[in-house]
């Protein structure tokens, strides 16, 4: 019920009550009993008396004779003991005898290792291929001496505009906005110190292409 649901069952009708010897097993009908009537054959007669005479013509003990000597030889079944009371046990089956290795296809890998290996070096190569082609489009470029400079320019003049307006703040912060502002000037003016020292330390300078 928990998995399934509740179970959908059709309900018992009141009518279909239980009734008085409803569940007493009722026996087949009578018949009428004929001692004359046989159950079995009869039994032979005295004066019956079975066929007798018949012999075949077959020779049994050259026939055994001849598929003897011309039947193959049975070999005997390789068995090993291992313990000193005598216990039998199948050689086959032991591990004992070298029965895998006399295979002609011992040792070949299957067909469908083989097919899977393919399948699987041929994915590899196109995964190669395609990094290759990711890092030869996204391949680092290096800005020139002019461009590096003009950068480092416009990071300074953006840092002197964001501090000049964080000097124009008054000096009472005591509301929420002007908290908020503050917190906001700070945060560009850190962002862009750091940017200058990156440039300012490095002057050989790489970018990606997007």
């Amino acid at each position: 019920m928990k998995t399934m649901g509740p179970p959908k069952v059709e309900l018992p009708s009141p009518k279909n009550f239980l009734k008085k010897h409803s569940m007493e097993k009722t026996l087949p009908p009578k018949k009428k009993f004929d001692r004359n009537e046989p159950r079995k054959p009869p039994v032979p007669l005295r004066t019956d008396h079975p066929v007798m005479g018949i012999r075949s013509e077959t020779n049994f003990i050259n026939t055994n004779a001849a598929d003897v000597i011309l039947g193959v030889t049975k070999k005997p079944k390789p068995i090993y003991v291992d313990k000193k009371t005598g216990d039998k046990h199948d050689l086959e089956t032991s591990g004992l005898f070298p029965k895998y290795i006399n295979k002609k296809d011992y040792g070949v890998t299957p067909e469908y290792i083989c097919k899977r290996n393919e399948e699987v070096k041929k994915a590899q190569e196109e995964y190669d291929n395609y990094i290759q082609e990711n890092l030869r489009k996204a391949a680092m470029k290096r800005i020139s001496d002019e461009e590096r400079e003009a950068v480092l320019q416009g990071l300074k003049k953006n840092w002197e505009e964001v501090h000049k307006e964080f000097q124009s703040l008054s000096v009472f912060i005591d509301s929420i906005p002007k908290k908020i502002r503050k917190q906001k000037l700070e945060e560009e003016m850190k962002q862009l110190e750091h940017d200058i020292g990156v440039i300012e330390k490095h002057r050989i300078i790489y970018i990606a292409n997007k």
